[in-house]
């Protein structure tokens, strides 16, 4: 249940930095932050309130002119207290190994809009060193069995292998952005040799037809 609760409140909070919400509108927000694989239940959502309303992180408060007609009672839409305002920039402004795992990189991405930028780098390059590590025992694992594996146990462990290398690449390109730079493409623009001369006499041959 903590592990769950560790990834959930800082969602929580940093959604109610952006704008007051009530329940429903936070539960879709949610689902949208934590991805399909993490369908939220209210199950799951009324508890966090609750235990981050009782450590004054966040207040409840009826929505005015917003009353239900079974029950008369209005909704109530919560929002982010001055103390939870600071324990979330405290969460933010983390930047250890938790936070560059699979469990909460993702919910730490969402909200790099209120993260700094050093922070949200050190977040990046953990990130990517752990997958690299990831990846090369992943390659060796591969090249001892594969010859033992069965067409598709050996596809599927292609296919994992081709995630973990696009999410790499995927953080190469991030971490430029944050630097402002781009990494220089290899063999001049990375296209294969031959492409690239055709390209070259392509265009050599439109010159000559225009100066012709």
């Amino acid at each position: 249940m903590r592990g769950r609760a560790d990834v959930l409140e800082p969602a929580i909070l940093g959604l109610l930095a952006e704008s007051p919400m009530h329940g429903y509108e936070l539960r879709k927000r949610l689902n949208l932050v934590l991805g399909s694989f993490r369908a939220l239940s209210y199950g799951s959502l009324y508890p966090c309130l609750k235990g981050l309303a009782d450590r004054r992180w966040i207040v409840g408060v009826d929505a005015p002119g917003d009353r239900t007609v079974a029950s008369k009672r209005a909704r109530i839409v919560y929002q982010l207290t001055a103390e939870g305002k600071e324990h979330l920039q405290q969460v933010l402004s983390s930047s250890g190994p938790a936070s560059w795992e699979d469990e909460n990189f993702d919910v730490r991405f969402a909200f790099f809009a209120q993260t700094d930028a050093e922070t949200r780098m050190r977040i990046l390059e953990g990130r990517r060193t752990r997958l690299t590590e990831r990846l090369e025992t992943v390659r060796q694992s591969f090249a001892r069995t594969r010859e033992r594996m069965d067409e598709y146990t050996l596809e599927l462990q292609r296919h994992g292998l081709e995630q973990v290398e696009r999410e790499v690449r995927w953080l190469d390109d991030l971490i430029d952005n944050e630097r402002g730079t781009r990494r220089a493409r290899p063999e001049g623009d990375g296209r294969p040799a031959v492409a690239a001369q055709d390209a070259e006499g392509n265009a050599e041959a439109r010159n000559e037809k225009e100066r012709g």
